[in-house]
């Protein structure tokens, strides 16, 4: 009985930040998927779901219960995980055809983001770690989302919503970038990883508002066509360096240690992997789906890692030790000074 204790005060105590493990999981269902493997997918994708709502559930009971630190959470970065998650999660229901789930999420993603996303901005600071960029994260995941739907639904304006998004998120990117800390390139607890995961998924929705064209809908006209494309192309490069950067950071100052910050930089990953195939299919540059599927499969590699280290973390917690400590903060914390 002490051992399911345990485990309960461990979920309990999950900050909002908690969302980046969905976030990732969403995204590697997402990735498989477009790299052909669609059973390993769905294994995910009901990992996602078991994980989205045992989250949710005790963010519920604790606004219910603890609503003063509720609020308190809802001021760090790491409280816009459950729009990105939720969003996420969306896109890979709208993808497998559930249309009408999908579109529950993204009414529900849709809800909290204006909100959480006023509030978090309220409370930025200088020298922030990377959660900073998931403002841009989560507008960007609704951007995916709605640019999916629209072009499996066949809705104009959905399309246009989703432009609307995919401008906003590039704006929030040019905005959190000066408040990012450079030094958390080499000390980071992994949330640093979100300062390219955000471009990567710029570039995922690009792709998206170019995939939802159609005859039926002519959502663009060939100079908007060609902006978009060339817009989509250049975020990816610009991706695809910062995972470079990122990499040899990593090589060079290595932090094998578990944290909870390491989700991010699976979201990360497996965003980059997602967003070359998804990329490479909307503006038809084949060569570009070898890289694509050989990073999908890191980072369900990475995913692994990251999940085993969880596992091991929470039997520590429900042994009374902490399994997030510093390297887990880094989500959450506003700022660091």
């Amino acid at each position: 009985m002490s051992g399911i204790s345990g485990l309960r005060a461990w979920w309990w105590e999950r900050p909002p930040a908690a969302g980046t493990a969905v976030m990732a999981t969403a995204v590697v269902s997402i990735g498989l998927r477009l790299a052909g493997a669609e059973t390993v997918s769905l294994v995910f994708l009901a990992l996602a779901c078991v994980g989205w709502l045992a989250l949710g559930a005790a963010f519920a009971l604790r606004l219910a219960r603890r609503r003063e630190r509720w609020l308190t959470e809802a001021r760090t970065p790491g409280a816009l995980t459950a729009v990105a998650a939720t969003a996420m999660l969306g896109t890979r229901f709208a993808l497998l055809g559930w249309s009408v789930v999908a579109e529950a999420l993204l009414a529900l993603a849709a809800l909290f983001w204006p909100v959480l996303l006023y509030v978090v901005t309220r409370h930025w600071g200088h020298r922030m770690p990377g959660a900073v960029f998931l403002c841009c994260v989560a507008t960007q995941a609704l951007a995916v989302l709605a640019a999916t739907l629209a072009g499996t639904e066949a809705v104009a304006w959905l399309a246009h919503t989703a432009l609307v998004l995919f401008g906003v998120g590039l704006l929030l990117y040019g905005l959190a970038l000066p408040r990012f800390d450079p030094r958390e390139l080499t000390r980071g607890p992994g949330d640093h990883w979100i300062a390219g995961g955000a471009l990567s998924i710029s570039a995922l929705a690009g792709a998206r508002l170019i995939a939802a064209d159609s005859p039926r809908l002519y959502l663009w006209n060939l100079d908007d066509s060609g902006v978009l494309r060339d817009v989509t192309v250049a975020l990816l490069v610009l991706d695809l360096a910062w995972y470079t950067v990122l990499l040899v950071a990593e090589l060079a100052r290595p932090r094998p240690r578990y944290g909870l910050g390491r989700w991010a930089t699976v979201f990360s990953m497996g965003m980059t992997g997602a967003t070359v195939l998804a990329v490479a299919a909307a503006v038809h540059v084949g060569w570009l789906r070898v890289p694509g599927r050989v990073l999908v499969w890191v980072s369900f590699a990475v995913w692994l890692a990251a999940a085993a280290g969880a596992v091991l973390a929470a039997r520590s917690g429900t042994r009374g030790g902490q399994d997030d400590g510093p390297e887990g903060s880094g989500v959450t914390s506003t700022a660091r000074r």
